[in-house]
């Protein structure tokens, strides 16, 4: 079934159309690949982004990475459990948290980068930052494949530009204010149109600045409360009207551990970071951003046998 699809963005307060595309209901990138670097990742199957976080904050004990042992123990886990990338985060962007320094970030983040590329120096790399000075520094000097941020370049003007110029591919996520201030900005007159409206905007001028490898992310959790997230997830097949790669960040989230009165660390939220994981494949999700990689391997597996 073919269905004519178009997205509005607002500019100055006045709806525009931007443009229209013709997709199937149930389109896919099955055909497609993902530059990386300067290699394909195939995008004929959904792909796993395991989370190393080096923070002495994360909401996920398991990730608390700070010291060479627990980054190597992390990474090989990650790697043998079948992540396609891994994802090096230096500083927690959990809702209410507050930042630390810039060199305190890369302190951090460069500490991982040195023992994985000299451990596992093919796995594909994302760096996990809103600051464009971070982003210079990890692929210019690690030759970092993506960069991963969460402001979707609204934190750090420059941005964008260390992104062109690096050639990285490029996560585009939504989020209003700050983790900081970012609670209470949930207040949308229509939360798809707001999104899509947003990465048309960006989409567009990544494309001009010469950015073509961008993966989007909706942003579960950030500026949105538990409602707006579950209207995310069961409309997230609106976002493939961009033809672009979409990320779902849903690992041991609030809008899990809530609904199940349960805790990030619980098995319940693991179950349920499963499950919302399956629908999110099902309605257009290429890549999964989680912490518990072997879990979402298996995920994949029952949803290629669904897709067959």
């Amino acid at each position: 079934m073919i269905e004519k699809t178009y997205f509005l963005y607002k500019k100055q307060k006045k709806i525009r159309i931007y443009g229209f595309f013709f997709v199937s209901l149930h389109a896919r990138m099955n055909d497609c690949a993902l530059h990386i670097g300067n290699r394909l990742l195939a995008m004929n199957k959904p792909l796993v982004m395991g989370i190393i976080n080096v923070t002495p904050d994360s909401f996920a004990i398991s990730c608390q990475s700070m010291s060479e042992e627990e980054i190597q123990r992390s990474a090989a886990t990650a790697i043998a459990d079948g992540a396609d990338i891994l994802d090096i985060g230096g500083m927690s962007a959990r809702p209410d948290s507050q930042a630390v320094s810039l060199e305190e970030e890369w302190s951090r983040v460069e500490r991982a980068l040195k023992i994985i590329r000299k451990q596992w120096p093919n796995i594909p790399l994302s760096v996990d930052t809103y600051r464009a000075e971070v982003a210079h520094r990890a692929t210019d000097v690690y030759g970092v494949e993506i960069i991963n941020d969460i402001s979707g370049g609204e934190l750090d003007e420059q941005m964008f530009d260390v992104v062109a110029r690096s050639g990285a591919t490029y996560v585009l996520m939504h989020m209003r204010g700050t983790p900081a201030t970012m609670s209470g900005l949930t207040e949308y007159d229509d939360l798809m149109s707001t999104l899509l409206g947003y990465f048309a905007e960006r989409v567009d001028r990544l494309h001009q600045l010469g950015v073509s490898d961008v993966i989007l992310d909706p942003g579960f959790g950030f500026a949105k409360n538990q409602q707006q997230n579950y209207e995310i997830l069961s409309r997230l097949a609106d976002l493939q009207v961009f033809r672009l790669p979409i990320l779902a960040g849903l690992s041991r989230k609030r809008m899990i551990y809530n609904v199940l009165g349960s805790t990030p660390q619980a098995d319940d939220t693991l179950l349920g970071t499963c499950a919302l994981n399956m629908a999110a494949l099902l309605n257009g999700a290429n890549i999964l951003r989680v912490h518990d990689v072997a879990e979402a391997v298996k995920t994949i597996q029952l949803f290629e046998q669904i897709r067959k």
